[in-house]
């Protein structure tokens, strides 16, 4: 699950937080999460085009650096800072081998990024690069695959998603997602660890106060489409999030 399949992307991977579930869920529930960044310095790991390096920094963050594995995200990334600057830094590299970076940041953020880790070695050796580039008590807050979902339960097409079993692996089990954009769907071959995976690769690196907390769906999205439009994802949520500190 390298970053090849991302390569051919690009920009259209912006069309991801257009849909339902994305909008109205991932993105509140993450910005909620992480709080207050004003001031301060945020290491955005598999930033793809950067929509989360550009949030945070709007949001007050002093300095942000975003890392992702495709080139082609980097260039598509450094492409809209090029057309609205706002001085967010773009790299290109593995967060598997990420070194000590020149400075080390208050916030390291892991949308999608842990779970691309095919064995608890590699995932381990990530959670270690994260670790040793915070600051004493920085915070590490993840975005990934529900490790609890249920690919049984009724479908999440409604919210702008297909997402389908497609193997197992070390970690827990490899996941096939399917973006519905119009007019050509994207899909993503990525995984869902087992908790235990996360818990013990983060707590080996290093990182203690280890909480799991739920997505949610946004006041907007419930004016948006009502209350009960939204049951069948919190029922079954194929995302989860949680924090942990160093």
């Amino acid at each position: 699950m390298s970053g090849q399949q991302y390569d051919g992307i690009g920009e259209a991977f912006e069309g991801f937080k257009s849909l339902p579930m994305i909008r109205y869920g991932e993105v509140p529930s993450f910005l909620g999460l992480v709080g207050e960044v004003s001031g301060r310095s945020v290491l955005d790991l598999a930033c793809g085009t950067g929509f989360y390096s550009r949030e945070f920094k709007r949001r007050g963050a002093a300095d942000v650096l975003g890392v992702d594995i495709s080139g082609e995200m980097i260039a598509a990334a450094r492409e809209i800072e090029r057309r609205e600057p706002l001085g967010v830094r773009y790299e290109v590299g593995d967060v598997a081998e990420l070194p000590l970076l020149e400075a080390r940041f208050d916030i390291a953020l892991g949308v999608q990024c842990l779970n691309y880790a095919e064995d608890l070695a590699t995932m381990e050796r990530m959670c270690r690069n994260i670790h040793r580039n915070l600051v004493p008590g920085g915070e590490f807050f993840v975005l990934a695959q529900n490790p609890d979902y249920r690919f049984d339960c009724p479908s999440l097409e409604t919210y702008g998603f297909r997402c389908e079993p497609a193997g197992e692996i070390e970690t827990g089990r490899r996941v096939r997602v399917t973006a519905l954009l119009d007019p050509q769907p994207l899909t993503i071959v990525s995984s869902a660890p087992h908790r235990e995976a996360y818990e013990t690769s983060l707590g080996a690196a290093g990182f203690g106060e280890i909480t799991w907390v739920p997505l949610e769906v946004s006041d907007a999205g419930l004016r948006e489409f009502g209350k009960e439009y939204w049951a069948d994802l919190l029922a079954y949520p194929p995302l989860a999030m949680l924090r942990c500190r160093a």
